[in-house]
């Protein structure tokens, strides 16, 4: 399932895409038909575009805040306060030459900043702060596209609906309150092809995770203070174990107080961890699973979609409708809410961590954290599309950015050592002739890969 929102995988070669999606957008704009190797979400997005008049040949975003009115509606956006953040994850540290931009929720480029050259070039297509992207304006692009469906999403060179965009490739993700879920703007890094990589929407997804949970400390006034240790430095504890005693107790997780909010453990466990007003209770898998579901929606899930997330099979929403008002009676009032089925106040989880963790680059923190898979019991299709993204996420940015040392670590670790990714990131940090590197190799054979 979220394998859609990624442009390509590692195993695909990107020109291939770019040519096959190039001739299936000529077709659709001389036909009004998709066809071809085209992504669903990219094909109901080019449809959209048409539906908002959107011309391919001759759209270019409007300019819709300038000169004061910009700079004054900028410094009032509540992102503004993870601006700090974001240009220490994203522009003062960034890989390779990017353009990293934030909107607002309508769309609305606020900053625009990064690599002078890729900026300069980015305003013949008026990629610009004060211009409008959002899909309605644009057409298909990451920005516009993310804020219209509410999820992280690559827009690959020719999958973009304006022709003047295709030399392009962005990976964006909407940012949300993270106490009401309300819908604050959107990240995006712009770029050449190696931004619609694998590597690039992960590193957007726990950039916005940080910025999220950057808010809720700043919201709370208990902002924890910056790690003063390197990158990839191994923290003092290890997460808890995937299980922990039945029941409920006074004790909320480290850091977390009664009045910083529910928080959900669910990483390594048959059974989601809650902590709530200052207790804990582990929940049954089925109520982990609607709990985990909700978190990630901060908008909220009607009953079918939440029945359809939970069993692909049986979607009944007097089904759900039971599960919820058993879960409501455990969890008591003040957190649950229906039409459509949300949670009043988000948890924060650690998955949550794992993903902040990742993008400050304190790699052998987000291992410690990462105490096993997301509710490895659940066969959940939602769980198991949150379960797969953040084993993906955690590969994709270890494999490309930890150090040996973390790297050697994290192919020793129980949860990891029998994982090809894993293996063969290590392998590529060691010296051919090492006995590591022998030992890693035939590990790797006998994993067969």
């Amino acid at each position: 399932m979220s394998g859609t929102w990624n442009a390509w995988s590692w195993d695909t070669d990107p020109e291939a895409v770019r040519r096959d999606v190039a001739a299936a957008h000529e077709r659709f704009t001389g036909s009004g038909r998709v066809s071809g190797p085209v992504r669903a979400v990219v094909g109901e997005s080019w449809r959209r575009s048409v539906l908002h008049g959107v011309d391919p040949d001759t759209t270019v975003p409007r300019i819709e805040l300038a000169g004061h009115a910009l700079r004054d509606h900028r410094d009032a956006h509540p992102l503004a306060a993870a601006m700090p953040l974001l240009r220490r994850l994203l522009v003062d540290t960034a890989p390779g030459p990017q353009i990293v931009a934030v909107g607002d929720a309508a769309g609305r480029l606020l900053w625009v900043e990064g690599d002078r050259r890729l900026r300069d070039s980015a305003e013949d297509m008026c990629f610009v702060e004060g211009a409008n992207w959002h899909e309605r304006s644009a057409g298909t692009n990451a920005p516009g596209t993310a804020l219209a469906l509410d999820h992280e999403v690559q827009v690959f060179a020719s999958e973009h609906f304006s022709r003047g965009v295709q030399r392009w490739s962005c990976s964006a993700a909407p940012l949300h309150d993270p106490c009401t879920g309300e819908v604050l703007g959107v990240l995006d890094i712009t770029g050449e092809d190696h931004l619609a990589s694998p590597q690039a929407l992960a590193l957007v997804r726990t950039a916005a995770t940080a910025v999220e949970m950057e808010l809720r400390a700043l919201r709370l006034g208990a902002r924890p203070p910056r790690s003063r240790t390197a990158p990839g430095d191994r923290g003092a504890h290890r997460a808890p174990g995937a299980r922990e005693a039945v029941g409920a107790r006074p004790a909320p997780p480290p850091g977390r107080g009664p009045s910083a909010g529910p928080a959900l453990r669910v990483l390594g466990r048959a059974g989601a961890l809650v902590a709530l007003d200052g207790r804990e209770a582990e929940l049954s898998v089925r109520h982990s699973e609607i709990l985990l579901l909700l978190a990630r929606s901060p908008r909220g899930l009607t009953g079918e979609a939440l029945g359809a997330r939970l069993n692909e099979h049986d979607a009944s929403p007097v089904t759900v409708r039971a599960e919820m008002s058993r879960l409501r009676r455990l969890l008591g009032p003040g957190l649950l809410a229906s039409r459509p089925y949300r949670l009043l106040r988000p948890p924060s989880t650690d998955i949550d961590e794992v993903r902040r963790h990742l993008a400050e680059g304190s790699y052998r923190r987000a291992l410690e954290v990462y105490a096993g898979p997301v509710l490895p019991r659940s066969e959940a299709p939602g769980v198991a599309e949150i379960r797969d993204a953040l084993q993906a996420e955690v590969c994709e940015v270890l494999g490309a950015n930890a150090p040996p040392s973390v790297l050697l670590a994290w192919s020793e670790d129980p949860e990891w050592r029998d994982d090809p990714r894993v293996v063969t990131a290590a392998l590529r940090s060691l010296d051919p002739g090492s006995p590591r590197h022998a030992a890693l190799r035939g590990r790797l054979r006998w994993l067969g890969g």
